[in-house]
Order: structure tokens, then sequence, then C-alpha cells
């Protein structure tokens, strides 16, 4: 018990839960003051309870519960009832959206859609081919042609003189009047006309019944012939027969006129209602202007449009857009008149004077008024220039030198004057200019070609050398290409010192030292494609003073100087070339070849020497030595040579040439005695078996022949030639069958030779058969 007890009164003296109202149980609902719940409403106000009052969570504003806080009860309360809410809209939706449809369609079938009306024949179009549908008329052109009917219907009231004109015409005379009994009854009555008979009085008899010409339709028609004579009268020259119609150009013209469609017209409208609302809203706003005075012009309104930029020049006259369309939209002479005007309004804008002085037809109104706009706005750089065109040479100096003074800042300016002094006075005229414009490239790229120009070489380059330090200091920093563009600039402009000079300053810029080779290469290949060499020239020798000791630098310089240059200057690089490298063999024969195409064989003799001192156990200048003596006619200077050549080289082109140059002189037996020590030195060098093969034919020693090739298909198992050389030796002595067998011996060491397959085709059938020509194909069976 005394456990329980203890427990109970723990419980009992704990806190009291927050929602806890004390006597809530028992129906105690405290009490509330004046201060709780305000001050109290007026009796006579009435709550407004209509659907504009009510909330979706709080009720209607004067709810009771409106000032009451909303706790987390209150929330899980409403999320209870939405969920309630939710589920039974749910059970009930299907059921309520079959009804909507029921009654929708029983809605439609009353008053149907006309859409669905014309459901079928929307989709009976699928049948329709294009020929039909293109000539399917326009939706309007029905109506359009019976309204144009209804309005050409017109009824005018017949005139009375036109109907007793008829009734005369139509009437039967029985008798005679006086005027026909005196004159013998000879004169019939013609309606508007009278014909008299020979020997008559001639004179038209007047219509009866007081009828007058004008109501002779002849003459009716005569008066609207008369007309329309007299309009192209207008239309022809002062020579007969000749006519200011363009026959061609009228169909023309009538062609250019634009149709507008309907569509075309409400759209103008609405723009026009738009702009004009722009207009109005924002006055001062010229664009809209301008594209309102625009848009009548192409409606064909052009009186509109000029009215519309007229009022936007007094809305906008300090707009010089809005001028210069005013001045677009008039005739010549008006528009003069209207850039008068703008001039007044906006004396500074260069735009209105240029356009002012472009439509004045006179030079020297144009001048004129140039030399106004100058006064007025001084500081223009293309009012100068304008005017400028328009002075010869000497007037346009003395303007030159007072528009430097004005705008100092251009550089075309000053270019221009030193272009048009002397020598002495372009110099001053480019130092203060470069005085002026510290931070200008072309002003130290003019100075230096003026120089070139005069013969100042060596002040060239002294010029773009101060020219790169210059601009670095005043923070001018040109990219590589920049530069190399202006020496390209200068090379077309024969400039080619100055070009040369631009590379050698520019080429190295932005250059990573391992990627200076390859770079340099491909500019050069580059500008020589765009015909600029002497750049390309100053890049290789850039690369040449760089790189001195590497040889394909030097070959290339060197080709491009035999494509590009002089022999002299071929010469030179090539003989620079070998003194920094001279292992290179391709140089001392570049050398020693020009030398020898140019004529100077003791030249080349010369330069083949040096490369011997240089070069003693080098196989190609020994052979190039060879082959210039034997070409000039020296035989035995050729085989001292190759006889030197084999004791310091002795390699196997060596020894073949030697053998080939006796052959050729038709030394058989020197060239057989050759062969001996050339096959011990050479063993597997198949050539030379070949040879010996060939020239032991030559001299009658067939079995001397198959044994050399048959030692030589041992030696060399593995070359094709020497295999057909022993089939088709073996075959021109008749032993067919042996040549089919080495064949078939060589085809199983070279299987993938088709020469072989191929010459076993030619080969003839049997041992006794006709044997197959040199260019025969048929294939052995």
């Amino acid at each position: 018990m005394s456990s329980l007890g203890a427990r109970g009164a723990k419980a009992y003296n704990g806190s009291a839960p927050s929602n806890y109202v004390a006597g809530l149980g028992r129906g105690a609902t405290g009490f509330t003051t004046r201060s709780d719940i305000g001050p109290a409403r007026a009796t006579g106000e009435e709550t407004n309870l209509s659907e504009s009052n009510f909330d979706k969570f709080s009720g209607y504003s004067e709810s009771l519960a409106q000032g009451l806080p909303y706790d987390d009860d209150d929330e899980v309360a409403d999320t209870v009832w939405s969920e309630v809410d939710a589920k039974m809209d749910e059970r009930r939706r299907t059921r309520r959206e079959d009804k909507l449809k029921q009654s929708l369609d029983k809605f439609r079938a009353v008053r149907p859609k006309l859409q669905h009306q014309f459901g079928d024949l929307k989709r009976e179009l699928q049948l329709v081919s294009r020929e039909e549908w293109e000539t399917l008329p326009e939706p309007g052109e029905h109506r359009k042609s019976r309204a144009a009917e209804r309005r050409n219907e017109r009824y005018m009231p017949t005139p009375d003189t036109l109907l007793e004109k008829a009734r005369l015409e139509q009437e039967v005379h029985n008798s005679l009047d006086t005027r026909q009994m005196i004159n013998g009854g000879m004169e019939t009555v013609v309606g508007g006309s009278a014909t008299p008979f020979p020997g008559s009085a001639g004179s038209a008899t007047p219509l009866p019944g007081g009828a007058t010409p004008l109501t002779d339709l002849k003459a009716i028609g005569a008066a609207r012939n008369s007309v329309l004579s007299v309009k192209l009268d207008q239309m022809s020259d002062s020579v007969s027969g000749q006519t200011v119609v363009d026959p061609k150009g009228y169909l023309t013209d009538l062609n250019s006129v634009k149709v507008s469609t309907e569509a075309e017209i409400g759209d103008i409208k609405k723009a026009r209602l738009l702009l004009k609302s722009v207009t109005q809203t924002n006055p001062g706003h010229g664009p809209g202007w301008i594209a309102a005075a625009r848009l009548e012009e192409v409606a064909g309104k052009l009186v509109a449009a000029r009215q519309i930029i007229r009022e936007g020049c007094r809305a906008c006259a300090a707009n010089e857009d809005v001028w210069l369309e005013a001045a677009r939209l008039q005739t010549p002479e008006n528009a003069k008149v209207v850039l008068a005007d703008a001039i007044k309004k906006i004396p500074t804008s260069v735009k209105i004077w240029l356009q002012a002085a472009s439509l004045e037809s006179n030079l020297g109104m144009r001048r004129r008024v140039l030399r106004k706009a100058l006064e007025v706005v001084p500081n223009s750089v293309k009012l100068w220039q304008a005017a400028i065109d328009l002075e010869p040479p000497e007037d346009a100096r003395v303007m030159l030198g007072r528009a430097v003074e004005c705008v100092p800042h251009a550089v075309d300016m000053w270019l221009a004057l030193a272009r048009l002094e002397s020598y002495q006075n372009a110099r001053k005229v480019l130092n203060k200019a470069r005085e002026t414009i510290p931070t200008e490239p072309q002003i130290w790229i003019t100075a230096a070609r003026l120089e070139e120009a005069n013969g100042n070489l060596e002040i060239v380059d002294k010029i773009i050398e101060k020219a790169s330090k210059s601009l670095a200091l005043h923070s001018v920093h040109l990219e590589r290409e920049q530069w190399l563009s202006e020496a390209e600039a200068c090379e077309k402009g024969a400039a080619p010192r100055t070009a040369q000079a631009i590379v050698r300053e520019a080429i190295g810029l932005g250059v990573e030292e391992e990627d200076r080779k390859r770079m340099w290469m491909e500019d050069a290949d580059s500008l020589v494609a765009r015909g600029c060499p002497e750049c390309a020239r100053a890049i290789y020798a850039v690369a040449l003073t760089t790189f001195p000791t590497k040889k394909s630098v030097w070959v290339r310089a060197a080709q491009h100087e035999k494509a590009h240059g002089t022999r002299e200057s071929l010469d030179a690089l090539l003989r620079r070339a070998v003194s920094y490298c001279p292992q290179a063999q391709v140089l001392w024969l570049m050398g020693a070849k020009e030398k020898w195409q140019s004529g100077d064989v003791e030249g080349a003799r010369a330069i083949l020497n040096e490369a011997f001192r240089a070069n003693p156990d080098s196989e190609q200048v020994w052979l190039a030595a060879q082959k210039l003596e034997s070409e000039n006619s020296q035989p035995e200077r050729a085989r001292k040579l190759l006889a030197r050549a084999r004791e310091r080289a002795g390699t196997e082109r060596v020894w073949m040439k030697s053998v080939t140059l006796e052959r050729d002189l038709g030394e058989l037996e020197s060239a057989l005695a050759l062969l001996g020590p050339a096959l011990k030195a050479h063993p597997r060098f198949w050539k030379l078996h070949l040879l010996k093969a060939q020239l032991e034919s030559r001299a009658g020693q067939h079995a001397a022949a198959r044994e050399t090739l048959a030692r030589a298909v041992k030696v060399c198992p593995d070359c094709e030639p020497v295999w057909l050389a022993a089939a088709r030796l073996e075959e021109a002595h008749g032993a067919v069958s042996k040549a089919r067998s080495l064949l078939e011996v060589a085809r199983l060491k070279r299987t993938g030779a088709p020469q072989l397959w191929l010459q076993a085709g030619r080969l003839p059938r049997g041992a006794g058969g006709a044997r197959g020509g040199a260019g025969s194909t048929t294939l052995s069976s």
C-alpha cells in the first residue's frame, strides 16, 4: 500500500497536460473580459455573408472564430476533414462525370459545334488529289465578284432626246413636207445626217422633230476616240512615230505592281494602330515615328508617310535619324529644305551634314557644304575625310595639315599627309604623329616603309626594333599573328625589307622553346602559300641563326632559295650550310648539282673534292663524282674515282656501279673480273649475281650463267628476281620442265609473290608445245 500511495502521490503531483482546462469535465468554461474580446460592435451593423466575403480557410470575415488562434489540433482536424471530402468526392466523381457527359451530349445534339457539323466533309478531304486541291477557288472570290457586279449595275435614266431620235428612226412618212417638195423630194431622211443626191444643193438637212447632233451616237464614239488620241499624243515625243512608252518595260512595271491581299491589309491596319499608340504614348521615341512612316510607305501612301514623319520631326527635333528619314521620303529638292531645317535644330550632327552634301550634284556646292560643316564640327573625322576626298592633291595637303591639328588622334590623317609630303617633310610629319599617338604601330611601319622607299635599308631594321620597344613601354602588345599579317601587307605593298624586319621582331613572340622549329617551319610554308616568299626567307634566316646545326632546316632553306631566289643566293646559302654541317652529304650534293646544272663543271668538281675531304667514306659523294665524270665523257676519271671508292668505301653500290661502268663501256672481261672480288665481298647482294649471269650469257657461257644463278638461289632464297631469272634462263634454252620445277620451288619459298605465279602461267603447256610470248597471259592447266 505504501508503494501504491507513493505512485499515486507522484502522479497527482505531476505537471498537467498542455491542453488541460480545470473543470472542463463538469461544464466549467471559465470567463472572459472586455479586454479579451475587444470593443463591442454596433447593434445596427449588418453582417456581410456574401460569396465575395468568404474565405476558404477562415470562412467569413465576420466569423466568430476569426480572432482565435490556429493551433495543432485545428490543423489535424482540417486535415482529417479534407481527407473525408476527398474520399466522398472520389466516390461521386464517376457518377458526376457520366452525368456531365450525358448532359453535354444532349446539348450538342440540339446545338452542335460547327466543326462537328463538317466532320464528315473534313474526313473526305483525304481523298482529294493535289490537282483538285489546286483548282479550288479562294474563299472570297465569289463574294467579291458578286459585290463587284452589284457595284457595276448602275441604272441611268434615258434622255428624252435619245428616245425622240429612236422614235423618228422608226417613223414612216406618207407625205413630203414643203422643203422636200421644193427640192423635188430627192432628200432622204436618215437619223442624224442627210445624204444629198448629185445635183442637189449638197447641204445637210436638219433632223425632223428638232433633233440636235449631240444625240448622235456616232458623234459620241468619235468624240471618245478623239479624247483617246489626245491622251496618246501627250505620251509621244516631238518626233512623229516615236513614243516614250517602253513596250517591254510596260508589262514588267505592271507585273511589279503589288496587289495587297485582305490579310496584308488587315496586318497593315493592326500595325498602324499599334504604331499610332506608340507615337501617342511616347512621342519622343524616334524609331516609332520612323516605323510608322515606313509602314505608310509600304502601304503606298507616301503623302501620309511624309505627314507622319513631319510630325515626328516636330516631336523629336533632336533625333537625327528622324530627320534623315524625312529627307529620304522627300524629293531631292525638298530633302535639301528638310535637311536645312535639321541643321538648324541639330547643327552638330555629322550624318545630317554628310547627307546634305550627298544631295548636291555640283562638286563645288558639295565642297561648300562640307567646309561649312567643318566650321561647325571641326573634330569630326568623317567630315574631314569626305571633304579631303573632294579636293585636288595640293588643296588636300593643306586641309590635311589643318585636319591633324583638329583631330590629332586620327591616324589615317597623319598617314595620308605623310604620303602627300616630300621625303623630309614626311619624316617630320611621322615623327610628330609618333609623339602624338605613341601607341599606334602603323605610324612606325609607315616610317620604315618611307625609309625603304628612299633607299635607307639600314634604318629600316632600327625603326622596327625601336617600334617594338616603344610599344612595349606604352603597354601595347600585339599578337604574333597581327605582326605577321602586317609583314604580309608590307611585302605585298612592295616593302620586302620592312616585312623581313617585322618578321624578325615578331617570329618568337608567344612560342615555346621546344615548339619553335615546328611552328617556324609551318609559318614559312603558309607564307609561301600566300605569296610572301620574302617573309618566309626571313623566318628561315631566324631559324638558321637559332638552329645552325640542324640539317633539315638548311635543306628546307636551300629548297626555298632554289624556288624563289637566285643561283648566287642559293650558292651562298649552301656554302654556309656545309660550313655548319660538313657531314650533311645532301648539302654537298645539292651544291655540286647546282653548279653542274649551271654549266660550271669545275665548280662542281671543286665542291665534290671538298666533300671528299669532309666525308672520305661517303658512298653518295663518290657515286656523285663518278656520275659527274661519266656524264661529261670522262670514263678514265670515272674509273679512277670508282677504284678509289672501292678502296675507301667498298659498298655494294660502289661495286655495282664499277661493273655497270665497264659493261656500258663494252669491257665485258673487265666487268667479269670485277664481279669476282665483288661477290666475295658481298655474296648476298643479288644484283651482282644477276649482273654476272647476264654478262656470262652475253659472252655465250650458258653453263656458267646457269651455275651462277644456281648459286644465287641458294645464297638468296628469298629473292624473287633471282628465281625468275633462273627460270627464264632454263626456258630460253628449252628446259621448260626444269623452269617449271624451279618456279614451283620458288612458290613454296615465296608464297605471296604474284610474279612467280604469273611467270608459271606464261610457260608453255608441254615440253614440245609452242612457247608463250613475253606478253602472253595463258595459264598452265
